[in-house]
């Protein structure tokens, strides 16, 4: 199958890329810094004479809230360039869009897990931005499928943000190994049963955790101890638990546990778990100082 590849440099895109090339699809890239899904001419060349695309390329938070403007550009209008594009073929592609399981909201007060028929509400730009690509894929009258991601971590070391204290540390949240989504991905191009519909993407039971213990467990993979209550907000987030009993089914992608996701970070992060550990006390003072609350209080 010829496919197109939307952010085949980014997080989930640099492990999509190689589970598809290991299926035998002949896969054709597209990412910056070469292309830009807000030129509608790349992407309608791009698009020329391909099956399918697997539209990834978004820009995500924390850059999609520092900048709104041009995250709505790429996100939105690039994913109607990619639409236009599929619909202006002699063959139409079928095309399968990531979305993500923000665009529920708020959801603690309620029990989990999250289904795709829960309401969508909009609490950022991003989650407004996907609100609007889901729709759209919805009445491109293409051949669709969207899959709302869980958490997918960087299975290395990564820059620290200040967004990172704005979860509570009592919110749920769900992670799925990079791998496995990409495995989601690549099997729902030879599976019929997805089309036509929303599924959720997540690592199941043993992805979910509260973030404090998610985070904690990602720090201790990097060689970084647990960080004080009093750094995070004490604040409803929008990530939770999902049901992803039927993407599963269909898919049968859930190869890792979150002990795996913490194995793959201390292995991704190299030289720099042992160089943390050795300097443990001034990591965690150059952590705190990007909290907004933390000695503020």
């Amino acid at each position: 199958m010829r496919i197109l590849l939307t952010g085949s440099t980014g997080n989930v895109g640099s492990h999509v890329l190689p589970a598809l090339r290991q299926r035998g699809h002949a896969v054709r890239t597209f990412a910056l810094p070469r292309q830009d899904v807000t030129d509608p001419h790349a992407v309608a060349a791009a698009v020329a004479g391909v099956d399918a695309v697997v539209h990834l390329a978004a820009m995500i938070p924390p850059a999609a809230l520092e900048r709104p403007d041009r995250a709505r550009a790429v996100n939105v209008d690039g994913t109607a360039n990619v639409i236009a594009a599929c619909r202006s073929q002699p063959r139409p592609p079928r095309l399968l869009f990531t979305s993500t399981f923000d665009v529920h909201g708020r959801t603690m007060s309620r029990p989990p897990p999250r289904r795709v028929d829960d309401p969508l509400v909009a609490t950022d730009p991003y989650t407004a931005h996907k609100i609007e690509c889901e729709r759209l894929v919805r009445e491109s009258e293409l051949d669709w499928a969207i899959f709302r991601l869980t958490d997918v971590p960087v299975l290395g070391a990564r820059a620290p943000h200040p967004i990172m204290f704005e979860i509570g540390l009592d919110n749920r949240i769900e992670a799925v190994h990079a791998a496995d989504a990409a495995l989601a991905v690549a099997a729902a191009l030879e599976t019929p049963a997805v089309w036509g519909r929303v599924l959720f993407v997540g690592g199941g039971p043993s992805c979910q955790l509260s973030y404090r213990e998610y985070l904690a467990r990602l720090l201790a993979a990097m060689g970084l101890d647990p960080l004080p209550d009093s750094a995070f907000r004490d604040a409803e987030y929008v990530t939770d638990w999902v049901d992803s009993t039927e993407s599963e089914a269909l898919l049968h992608y859930q190869r890792h546990t979150f002990d795996d996701i913490a194995a793959a970070v201390a292995r991704g992060a190299g030289w720099r778990r042992p160089l943390a550990r050795a300097v443990r006390p001034l990591a965690r003072r150059a952590l705190l100082r990007l909290s907004p609350y933390h000695g503020r209080r």
